[in-house]
């Protein structure tokens, strides 16, 4: 077996704007898909409720973005019509709920990191993404499996960033396990960046689950008081069964991780 985890994020690594409610929290989310599947099962799914709803082709595929559903943009202007949207809403719940996968989120309060290191500020992106790859090598060793890790494209930069903060942790390793841990599981040492224009289906199941997820944990911390009605669905739906768990069914520490 070989699997793969899909990354996405939810606000940005900046620390000079910490006070600002808006600005003060990081969260990367990561799903675990087995290779094989994604070819024979999820990509065929997606691609099938693409066609039925939005009448995506292979010429000009459509891509699943979830600021765009929400709000109904091109080419998801069918979901004005109230029906359409609720029969869409209840499929793509029903395929979040069949599909197997397994998720990771991990969350940085930048505010309180930045005030309890004041010398020395690890950077959050850097954190939280330690912090993934580390419970993937876990989920890796416990199949006995291969794996690599892709993250969307967000510009030259940034994508220069996130490969240099995935070799550091691939060389140093962690306090937790070493750089020869990570390796051996790790099938390439190279983090994988893709466009969201090549129309890859577990960035986009990542992009739909990593705001509900940084909801509902920033919601369990006491940050926020209510979540949105299709987010708490999206959220519920992970909590039954697709965060990953570690020993007697734990769940914090394993599929949800909250920093510093």
């Amino acid at each position: 077996m070989k699997h793969r985890i899909y990354i996405d994020e939810v606000g940005n690594h900046d620390l000079l704007h910490v006070d600002n409610p808006n600005e003060r929290f990081l969260s990367l989310t990561g799903v675990i898909f087995e290779l094989d599947y994604v070819e024979h099962h999820l990509f065929p799914q997606i691609e099938a409720l693409k066609r039925k709803y939005f009448h995506s082709h292979p010429d000009d595929p459509v891509i699943f973005h979830r600021k765009e559903m929400i709000n109904s943009k091109p080419p998801f202007t069918n979901l004005k019509n109230s029906d359409i949207r609720q029969s869409f809403d209840n499929e793509l719940l029903d395929m979040l709920r069949e599909l197997e996968y397994t998720v990771i989120t991990s969350i940085i309060d930048k505010k309180q990191h930045k005030e309890q290191y004041i010398a020395w500020h690890y950077d959050p992106y850097h954190y939280c993404l330690k912090v993934i790859v580390e419970r993937f090598v876990l989920f890796l060793e416990s199949y006995g499996s291969t794996g690599d890790v892709m993250c969307e494209s967000r510009g030259g930069k940034e994508d220069r960033r996130l490969k240099d903060s995935f070799n550091r942790i691939y060389r140093e390793g962690s306090e937790f396990i070493s750089s020869d841990r990570f390796c051996s599981p790790l099938s390439s040492c190279q983090l994988k960046i893709k466009p969201k224009a090549n129309n890859i289906s577990g960035l986009q199941i990542a992009d739909m689950i990593a705001y509900p997820s940084y909801k509902r944990i920033l919601y369990q911390k006491g940050q926020i008081n209510k979540l949105g009605y299709f987010g708490e669905k999206i959220a519920g739906i992970l909590e039954d069964d697709k965060y990953y768990r570690g020993p007697n069914n734990r769940l914090w520490g394993f599929g949800k991780k909250w920093l510093p």
